[in-house]
């Protein structure tokens, strides 16, 4: 079957695509290759992939194959433009090859910048994804699985974060838009029978991770001799998952398609009729920030100097995943403890960032 993955040239895109691919499966990447961070990490991913940047900036929609891998190919273009995204379910269609499964992870991410850019978001987390949700219905998949996000949890103090707790209380915009997708696609799967399934990310990190989040930030700054910035004074816990975890995690879940409750009595929470699921994904061992700074810093060999700051606006104290539905259903147990994950992360630091132009 062919397989869409909506923003490849992401981190977890990339690795996603990378071990489909490595397996034989057939791939359309999809990303607008957006400058929300260097672009150049973006490419340099691609490059990995086999996609050459020899063709200028890699013209939107015009499809350019890997030389690596022979079933995979990238599509430059936005999710925002509906017609061109309807334009290329149909052309898979036609060529014989419709798309089976969408696995959907582009977004507008980061929880700061959604303070700062709170436009950004409509139109690539609301308008980008009500796309593809139409996509989907006019050329029916037999499962769409997206990226959701732990921040739908918000300000909720109950931990560990569990899929049948509250995630009405958003602390941030990008929070807000995430659980909007959850809506969206419940409405999907409940009005023409879609199934879908979200995937709530914890604190995703390791080789080709993001260069806004902490795990590379601080790598670089400790290296450069420079100040890491640690808000809350330290005073906060992240739920680290290693990358390899969470790509093993997304490939159990596309081969677990939603039934729905077909005795859902309408009062009880939950699964519903729909054919909507829902799922944590991460480690489920919180990890206090000061202590992953501790364990970075004897990788590294060097000591950091940290900037202890108040809070940020749009910060939660703790995020911490209840996996336990996710491992129940699909047999998700991820194996990465933090010293071998950030070991990893600073192999790659070494060997491949500084040569990315």
């Amino acid at each position: 079957m062919s397989i869409l993955i909506t923003g490849m040239a992401g981190f977890i895109g990339y690795h996603l695509a990378q071990a489909l691919a490595s397996r034989g499966e057939e791939l359309i990447g999809l990303d607008n290759l957006n400058d929300y961070y260097d672009v150049n990490l973006k490419y340099g991913r691609l490059e990995e992939l086999g996609i050459s940047k020899a063709v200028p900036d890699f013209p939107e929609g015009q499809k350019i194959p890997s030389s690596r891998y022979p079933k995979l190919s990238f599509v430059r273009m936005d999710l925002a433009q509906g017609q061109e995204i309807q334009g290329l379910f149909k052309e898979a269609q036609v060529a014989g090859r419709p798309i089976e499964q969408v696995v959907h992870l582009a977004a507008q991410a980061g929880v700061r910048y959604s303070i700062s850019k709170p436009h950004s978001y409509s139109a690539s987390n609301i308008q980008g994804f009500l796309n593809i949700l139409e996509a989907v219905r006019s050329y029916p998949v037999q499962h769409l699985v997206y990226a959701s996000s732990s921040s739908v949890y918000g300000i909720n103090r109950v931990t560990p974060f569990s899929e049948a707790g509250r995630a009405d209380h958003p602390a941030s915009l990008y929070g807000a838009s995430k659980r909007a997708n959850e809506l969206m696609a419940h409405s999907y799967s409940h009005l023409y029978g879609i199934p879908t399934t979200g995937l709530r990310f914890f604190t995703v990190y390791g080789p080709w991770g993001r260069p806004d989040m902490a795990p590379l930030l601080f790598t670089e700054a400790i290296v450069r001799g420079r100040p890491i910035e640690v808000f809350n004074y330290g005073n906060m816990s992240r739920d680290f998952t290693y990358i390899e975890d969470i790509v093993e995690g997304i490939i159990r879940v596309m081969g677990h398609i939603p039934l729905g409750k077909a005795d859902w009595d309408g009062i009880q929470g939950g699964v519903s009729p729909a054919p909507a699921g829902l799922y944590n994904i991460g480690r489920g061992a919180p990890v206090r920030l000061l202590d992953f700074i501790e364990v970075l810093e004897a990788e590294l060999g060097l000591r950091a100097e940290k900037r202890l700051l108040p809070p940020q606006l749009g910060d939660v104290p703790i995020t911490w995943a209840d996996c336990r539905a996710l491992e129940r259903d699909t047999g998700y147990a991820p194996r990465t403890d933090l010293a071998a994950g950030i070991k990893a992360l600073v192999a790659w630091y070494r060997h491949c960032w500084r040569r990315i132009p």
